[in-house]
């Protein structure tokens, strides 16, 4: 007896629901990267809002402000380096020593007389150039040696400190080159040098990231390390150019350092690597990796020099603001986790 095949079942096709937005307004909107950005703002117009309640005209004058924006061009210049280091799944702690060595470097007497003798461009070039070694150093420790990047960057933070002391001796360098201090008491259109260079940095910075081959690989990265790899692009070396891209803007901040306070010493740069962290957070650049953005980085680096200047306009206790600094970046992470759950790309 031959077996019956039983009759196939008849076909049923299934409707899939159609997916419909998850969470709240309040999510969506803070999910995406004009959300962010608008709250950034707010907090910034608020910002200045309180510091022309309580300081006046004394704070609200076009002086004041330029003031704001020098003070935040230093370290901005370092946050936007960061930016693309921490959207790519890193931590460079070692920016602020970097930049110290940078400086010492730079106006170290012999470089000087090289200067006097051929043009200020030549410290310019020193500082940069030992800015884009020191993240080189760091890139392939932690590329191809395979050392966290935290270890890494805290070993060069302790190493090139201590060698800024000892080229140095401890003590301050006084920059004389005439041409070097002439250019940085200029301006351009009434605007200060140093905040051309910083925008000129976040210009760069925001088209390197968001539009460009090298930006999507970064966040590639930062997203999925092993993914990216296995797609065929060379995460090793990639990396590497990441430290060293931060370095570089170590080195700048460095020249800009120079050119503000017309020393080098070890001193300079002093937690400027905590600064740089927490501007890159606030602003909404994921600590995981995966999300980086150029604009929100920027709004993070006024928001906190914007934050000094109230508090010194009204002489308040250093001490409250950094428990005020700390409660923000606290909010933000924590806004991070709850609404930045599934990262994307901004720039």
């Amino acid at each position: 007896m031959s077996e019956q095949s039983p009759e196939p079942a008849p076909a049923t096709t299934v409707v899939e629901p159609t997916q419909k937005p998850t969470g709240g307004l309040g999510q969506r909107l803070l999910g995406g990267a004009a959300g962010r950005n608008l709250g950034l703002i707010i907090a910034l117009l608020v910002l200045v809002v309180v510091g022309w309640i309580t300081a006046g005209q004394t704070f609200m004058n076009v002086d004041n402000l330029l003031t704001i924006i020098r003070f935040a061009s230093i370290i901005g210049v370092i946050s936007i380096g960061m930016t693309f280091v921490i959207t790519a799944g890193g931590i460079d702690l070692s920016v602020g020593s970097v930049m110290g060595l940078a400086s010492v470097v730079a106006s170290l007497s012999w470089i000087q007389t090289g200067a006097t003798q051929s043009s200020w461009l030549l410290m310019v070039v020193v500082a940069i150039a030992v800015g884009g070694l020191a993240g080189l150093i760091n890139g392939v420790v932690i590329a191809y040696g395979k050392v966290v990047p935290f270890m890494a960057t805290l070993a060069m933070l302790v190493a090139a400190r201590g060698l800024a002391e000892l080229l140095s001796n401890k003590q301050t360098q006084i920059v004389s080159v005439t041409g070097f201090l002439e250019f940085f008491r200029g301006d351009f259109l009434g605007i200060p040098w140093l905040i051309w260079i910083f925008v000129l940095a976040a210009v760069g910075g925001w088209f390197l990231l968001g539009r460009t081959t090298f930006g999507r690989r970064t966040v590639a990265i930062g997203g999925n390390f092993e993914a990216t790899r296995l797609a065929g692009i060379r995460v090793k070396r990639h990396l590497v150019s990441l430290y060293v891209l931060v370095g570089l803007s170590a080195g700048i901040a460095a020249v800009m350092m120079l050119g503000r306070t017309t020393a080098g010493t070890s001193t300079h740069g002093q937690l400027y690597e905590l600064d740089a962290i927490a501007a890159v957070v606030v602003g909404g650049t994921l600590l995981v990796g995966g999300r980086g953005t150029i604009v929100g980085t920027v709004l993070g680096v006024l928001i906190f020099a914007t934050l000094t200047n109230v508090f010194t306009q009204n002489n308040l206790s250093t001490s409250v603001q950094a428990i005020v600094k700390g409660v923000i970046i606290i909010v933000a992470v924590l806004l991070q986790q709850r609404f930045a759950s599934r990262p994307g790309r901004s720039s």
